[in-house]
């Protein structure tokens, strides 16, 4: 079988960079009186990442593009943003699976205060996520040296929502959250039901009630957004359905 090494020099060459145009949605603070548009012409690779692109962008062209990143592997979740319309992962995002006929449009995501350029202030986001206990609830410690016993089934009632790296993506992508200020997000009601539907977890009713606020899950208007948008695939949308069913129900 013919390898890679093996392969003509031609055939290997194949793959070529080009130049992409990136529209980047700019503010800052201090000398912005609202944002503006700003394009960026790139050397790139068809494999190459949105956040590869920003990174030549920012240590070859413009120090001064501002925007989060950490792991780069889709697993901190810090470089949430809109790519041409869309909230995406930065960092998951391949050029070539955009129109690169056309110019690609980056921006900050929606319903939070935006700081500068890319990046927005989480703090409303994480206030939320707090709200609703994101943890376990147990009045007893387990047995010494050993765990809280969980089967399978149990595990898997759950086990989508444990999933979520806290990108707001999801949240950023509601409408219902971009126009009122108070509502939890679909972030925060994703963290509750982890745990709501936890067999170890003895607060599943607190944070039912906390749910049950005006500005709780029944704010939710079902449009998918965030089954869309999150970066993990959760099903978003079900879990908050799920959420709303156990409140009738009165229990889990």
């Amino acid at each position: 079988m013919t390898t890679v090494m093996e392969q003509p020099a031609a055939e290997v060459g194949a793959v070529k960079s080009f130049t992409a145009t990136l529209i980047i949605r700019r503010f800052d603070p201090e000398t912005d009186a609202e944002p503006r548009w700003q394009d960026f012409d790139v050397e790139v690779y068809a494999t190459d990442r949105i956040l590869d692109a920003l990174h030549k962008i920012k240590w070859e062209q413009d120090g001064t593009l501002t925007f989060r990143r950490s792991c780069a592997h889709g697993i901190c979740g810090s470089d949430a943003m809109r790519i041409n319309g869309r909230n995406r992962l930065a960092c998951k995002t391949l050029i070539k699976d955009l129109d690169i006929t056309q110019p690609i449009y980056i921006e900050a995501i929606k319903g939070l205060p935006l700081e500068k350029d890319l990046i927005v202030d989480m703090e409303p986001f994480f206030e939320s996520f707090r709200s609703v206990n994101p943890f376990l609830m147990a009045s007893t410690a387990p047995e010494k040296g050993k765990e809280r016993v969980q089967s399978v089934a149990e595990r898997e009632r759950f086990d989508d929502t444990t999933k979520c790296i806290l990108c707001a993506a999801c949240t950023s992508s509601c409408p219902v959250f971009w126009t009122d200020g108070q509502y939890f997000g679909p972030a925060a009601i994703v963290n509750a039901h982890r745990f709501i539907f936890d067999s170890r977890d003895e607060g599943s009713q607190v944070r039912l009630d906390i749910l049950n606020d005006k500005e709780g899950v029944w704010r939710c208007r079902t449009t998918f957004n965030c089954s869309e948008a999150c970066p993990r695939g959760i099903q978003v949308t079900q879990a908050i359905a799920e959420v709303k069913q156990a409140i009738l129900r009165g229990k889990p």
